[in-house]
């Protein structure tokens, strides 16, 4: 047996029916030494895009070798494809091919990407199982990897082009800044954009200046405000608002010990999107 790698789940199941707790058991059964890391189980609800964002957030900070496991999976039981890919790397990914590396390709360029066979590949005793992949292929599959029982470059055919998600990228013109809001820093309420700071460079925008911040919901205007670009939340005072660049170094929105989007109902996802607008000093 090769040296083991950690198997990372991320999934949007929460934590009911013992769902990842059965995953865990089926990767321990394939080895009782495996290092089985939890990365997230709170994606919610058949959310791709989120799945997605969440994956590039933390897979850069793994090391070569490291196999993932995904199942945020709408399609289980359709005629969607199984997937094992590798990034440049060394990191597996193993899920749906249903978008959820669309952001992995963008961060790491293209992947080595094999077609599973999800009647060859799963667990022994689950072909009449339909709705749960997670734990009857890629958990079985992604715990067989890391394990070194089996070989990545022989698990299927190749596929030649993930499917990927449409997201819209963040543009300029002129003065504006326009981009989209992928997802939410949940637990403190902050408004994560996919605009990146070198865009806020390249318009001249410093530390101190001031932005005008409009937020829509499917173009609908729902928050304008001019709020100061400051590098973290104790450079305003506790409630006002705030422009940083989150750890991602994309520009973000914030509140200084409260949630912004609680406050003025912004969310994220389809239809959500930013400008930033330069103003006169």
């Amino acid at each position: 047996m090769n040296n083991l790698s950690a198997l990372v789940l991320m999934t949007d199941f929460g934590l009911r029916d013992g769902a990842v707790a059965a995953m865990k058991g089926v990767a321990r059964g394939v080895n009782t030494t495996l290092d089985v890391v939890d990365l997230t189980h709170e994606i919610p609800a058949f959310n791709i895009l989120e799945g997605g964002y969440r994956l590039r957030q933390t897979a850069p900070y793994w090391s070569a070798g490291t196999v993932f496991v995904i199942v945020v999976d709408p399609g289980v039981g359709t005629n969607r494809k199984s997937v094992a890919a590798k990034d440049t790397g060394g990191r597996i990914y193993v899920c749906p091919d249903n978008g959820l590396l669309t952001l992995i390709e963008d961060e790491f360029g293209p992947l080595e990407t094999f077609e599973i066979d999800e009647i060859m590949h799963r667990l022994p005793g689950s072909s009449e199982s339909y709705t749960f992949l997670g734990r009857d292929l890629y958990a079985f599959v992604g715990a067989k990897l890391a394990s070194g029982l089996l070989e990545f470059g022989k698990i299927g055919e190749t596929l030649p082009k993930i499917t990927r998600l449409e997201i819209e990228a963040p543009t300029r013109v002129e003065n504006v800044i326009r981009g989209v809001i992928p997802v939410l820093d949940i637990q403190f309420g902050n408004v994560w954009t996919n605009i990146p700071k070198h865009l806020l460079d390249d318009l001249g925008v410093k530390l101190g200046d001031h932005l005008e911040v409009r937020v829509f919901k499917h173009h609908q205007q729902v928050y304008q405000e001019t709020l100061p670009y400051v590098p973290s939340f104790g450079h305003v005072k506790l409630g006002e608002r705030l422009v940083y660049v989150n750890s991602l170094l994309n520009a973000s929105l914030g509140m200084n010990c409260s949630s912004f989007a609680g406050h003025f109902g912004v969310s994220s996802g389809e239809g959500w999107s930013v400008e930033l607008r330069t103003v006169a000093p």
